[in-house]
C-alpha cells in the first residue's frame, strides 16, 4: 500500500465535499442520541471508526503523523463549540 499525506480540512477543493460529510456526521450524532446512546459513547465510536478509515487510506504513518498535531490543534480550542478569549 502507498502512504500518503493527509490533505488539510482547510483545502478549498475540498471544502464543499467536507462540509456535506459533516452534515451526515452530526445527523448521525443525533440519530444516536434520540437512540439513548450517550454522546461521549458514540464520539468515541466515531473517533475509532474515522482513524479504522484513515489508516486504510492513507497507511499509520500519516494517520500518526496526523493524530501527533491534535493536542495543540484541540487546546486551540479548534474543535471548541464556544470560542476562547
Amino acid at each position: 500500500m502507498t502512504e500518503h499525506t493527509i490533505p488539510s480540512f482547510e483545502d478549498p477543493a475540498a471544502d464543499d465535499e467536507r462540509r456535506v460529510a459533516m452534515g451526515y456526521v452530526t445527523e448521525a450524532f443525533a440519530e444516536a442520541i434520540l437512540a439513548g446512546i450517550e454522546g461521549d459513547c458514540f464520539a468515541h465510536a466515531a473517533l475509532f471508526a474515522a482513524f479504522q478509515e484513515l489508516v486504510v487510506t492513507y497507511g499509520e504513518e500519516p494517520v500518526a503523523s496526523f493524530a501527533q498535531k491534535l493536542p495543540d490543534r484541540i487546546r486551540c480550542g479548534e474543535f471548541s463549540l464556544v470560542s476562547k478569549h
